[in-house]
């Protein structure tokens, strides 16, 4: 308990770095508003979860989990349960007694490490968005995000619901896996980011060639962010109260190096091949994607394959940012699609290519005694060790959780549309009334 307390600590590190690396990337005047933004995350993210968000997402776990107080939570609802029978779970709807001190110690530990998670996703678009948006918009978005929409996924992924259910229920290998966070926290975060982007943003004056830093540009702040980070991310890969005490937690730290390792050293090269010399932002940006990207698979796949998904999503990174800024000119100050859309995409899939069978055996209850035929074999894709079956269905499994994430960021840019015409249409109409006001005073 007093470990799994510690290690929770860590992981309020995430958010705190995530706004340091962005007001790294902030003129002076905006770093202010930055700054605040990333503040206020946790606390509004973390009343939001308390109220509505825990109980959505982990009202039915009790029905595949034996943490201790968790058989009072057993309600998980579905539409298809009747038809397509159980494991179909969309949404909890138990466990809303946090404030109220009903839970026991595991349940408790079990929040407080989620309200880190969550701080992170909603802080997130939160900081991406504070330059463009009033904070009673900000304060919705917020709200929406840590009380509605990360549980919703977060029951999919890790509350008993349906994604992490398809391999009993579809064979699709193991169910979706994200380990540590790599679409449930980043990707999820980003893609509310994006939608934002998108709907509420202007449009970038057309350039060419790299993409220059603020004029403001504050590299120790973001190297002090990127090592909070580093350190945050031990405590949410080693620190989840649902983990197996059989998972190999000295390889998820060395994976967890090797990661932030490969993408950081990535990103700095490209940057010294393109401009003539290294760009400490971009470097260290580096190393943040190259972390998201390993998150979802740290305990399942060998150390090269850590070091190889960090590497591509810091060469993804730069190359992201230019095609987004410069080719279609969004304008995305904080990096977000580069540093945690596109690597928690990438992170997902090299999951279900490279996961090696040695660790997971029974994840989501799926081989238990043993997998297509091989006793002790594990979550597996495409490059398992000697001994091992290699198998797509791991893959497939992911690709049905990314869709299911792409529709979630569809609704969500829909949501985003009608708030932005219901602004548009607001001063009209305050326009309108004000001259039929003035109109009847005159006649008076």
């Amino acid at each position: 308990m007093e470990e799994t307390l510690i290690l929770t600590a860590l992981a309020f590190l995430l958010p705190a770095g995530i706004t340091m690396v962005a007001a790294a990337s902030s003129t002076e005047k905006e770093a202010k508003d930055t700054a605040l933004m990333g503040l206020l995350a946790i606390p509004l993210a973390i009343i939001a979860y308390a109220l509505v968000g825990f109980g959505l997402q982990f009202g039915g776990l009790g029905v595949v989990s034996d943490l201790p107080g968790a058989e009072s939570l057993v309600r998980e609802w579905s539409p298809l349960d009747v038809a397509w029978g159980p494991g179909w779970g969309v949404i909890g709807l138990g466990g809303f007694g946090v404030l109220g001190g009903n839970f026991g110690g595991d349940l408790v530990s079990l929040f407080l490490f989620q309200a880190a998670l969550v701080a992170t996703a909603t802080a997130i678009p939160l900081l991406s968005l504070a330059r463009r948006l009033k904070f009673p918009l900000l304060l919705l978005i917020s709200l929406f995000t840590g009380g509605i929409l990360y549980p919703l996924f977060g029951n999919w992924v890790w509350g008993g619901g349906w994604l992490s259910q398809l391999g009993k229920n579809t064979g699709l290998g193991h169910g979706f896996i994200d380990f540590a966070g790599s679409g449930t926290v980043h990707l999820l975060g980003a893609g509310v980011a994006l939608a934002g982007i998108v709907v509420f943003g202007t449009r970038l004056k057309r350039r060419r060639g790299p993409v220059a830093p603020p004029p403001v540009h504050l590299p120790l702040l973001a190297l002090l962010g990127t090592f909070l980070l580093l350190i945050g991310w031990l405590g949410v890969a080693l620190g989840n109260p649902l983990l197996d005490e059989t998972l190999p937690f000295t390889q998820v730290a060395l994976n967890l190096m090797l990661s932030a390792s490969g993408g950081l050293l990535v990103a700095a090269i490209y940057g010294w091949f393109t401009t003539g010399a290294p760009d400490a932002l971009i470097s260290l940006r580096g190393g943040v994607a190259g972390l998201v990207a390993a998150s979802a698979s740290f305990p399942f796949v060998p150390p090269w394959a850590s070091l190889l998904i960090g590497a591509i999503a810091g060469l993804l990174l730069p190359l992201t940012v230019y095609l987004l800024e410069v080719r279609l000119r969004l304008d995305d100050p904080t990096a977000v699609v580069g540093m945690h859309a596109v690597p928690g995409v990438w992170g997902l899939l090299a999951l279900g290519l490279f996961a090696h069978g040695r660790s997971g055996v029974g994840w989501n209850g799926v081989g238990i005694g043993d997998y297509f035929g091989v006793s002790g074999q594990g979550v597996s894709g495409f490059f398992v060790v000697s001994g091992f079956q290699p198998h797509p269905t791991q893959l497939y499994a992911q690709l049905v959780g990314l869709g299911a994430l792409i529709l979630l960021f569809g609704v969500v840019w829909l949501a985003f549309r009608g708030l932005d015409r219901l602004l548009t249409l607001w001063p009209r109409a305050e326009m309108e009334s004000a001259k039929g006001t003035g109109s009847s005073r005159r006649r008076r």
